[in-house]
């Protein structure tokens, strides 16, 4: 598809491995998204980071020099706490401490009626998979926030996502897990409504860097264009792992918006 800049009403982007990887931004990401706002374009930053709160994910961008909103910021995060008050869940939640900030008003006491998980180092070890295991068995709904198999730590190191953990509950319990978070269509509805786009899906973009999870699923779905960049998570070859062509792939989000906007 040949992308112009008239055609284009929206961007979504995604957060960890295309605009910073760890608390280094990527080559002239700061400046760019300067660039896109002074565009016009509609911006909304979706992301499935579940380490740390939602305004904790904020400050780290402001403090990185991103300039944005608070009402920006959609994550799976937040996604999975509507989840949990719409059907009044008392979950089990595998979530780093920083996360769990963000549910201080959700009860979790036991017994449970879910399981909800997301990337925890510190919580996915056998003791907690265990519990979450037997609460299945015993009945609770499985929630995956999101299940990336990796996710990037560092320029060069990958580290485990946790969409293996979510897999191995799934065939422990012989249970699938509802997802959450990207690419699940629902989730960039979200998005799409709060940028009044939600029947113009074709005129929004997706810009990540991961094949899968930002921009397979709903993302394809809704027929959003698709652009993946060459930072963060991204492989040699992953473009052949998208199940349908891509709009386009950049060497950094800086490329991507240098080529919508011009």
């Amino acid at each position: 598809m040949d992308v112009t800049r008239k055609a284009l009403k929206g961007v979504m982007l995604d957060i960890s491995g295309t605009l910073h990887v760890n608390y280094t931004p990527t080559p002239n990401a700061v400046a760019s998204l300067a660039k896109l706002r002074a565009s016009g374009i509609k911006i909304r930053f979706v992301t499935n980071s579940t380490r740390i709160t939602d305004d904790r994910l904020y400050s780290k961008l402001d403090g990185m020099g991103f300039k944005l909103s608070r009402s920006e910021v959609f994550s799976s995060l937040s996604a999975a706490k509507k989840m949990i008050k719409e059907r009044n869940y008392r979950p089990m939640l595998l979530l780093e401490d920083d996360a769990l900030e963000q549910f201080a008003d959700v009860d979790h006491s036991k017994p449970y009626n879910a399981v909800v998980l997301g990337l925890a180092p510190s919580k996915l070890d056998y003791e907690h998979l265990n519990q979450a295991f037997q609460a299945v068995l015993e009945g609770a709904d499985l929630i995956g926030i999101h299940r990336a198999k990796y996710i990037a730590t560092s320029k060069t190191q990958l580290s485990l996502g946790p969409g293996p953990f979510v897999a191995a509950l799934e065939s422990a319990t012989d249970k699938k897990a509802e997802l959450v978070g990207k690419p699940a269509r629902a989730f960039y509805q979200l998005a799409l409504a709060d940028m009044e786009l939600l029947d113009e899906p074709e005129s929004v973009a997706m810009i990540g860097d991961d094949v899968l999870a930002d921009l397979g699923g709903g993302a394809e779905e809704l027929g959003l264009q698709r652009f993946l960049v060459r930072t963060g998570k991204y492989r040699q070859g992953d473009e052949a792992k998208a199940t349908t062509p891509l709009d386009g792939t950049f060497d950094s989000f800086a490329a991507a918006v240098h080529a919508l906007c011009e």
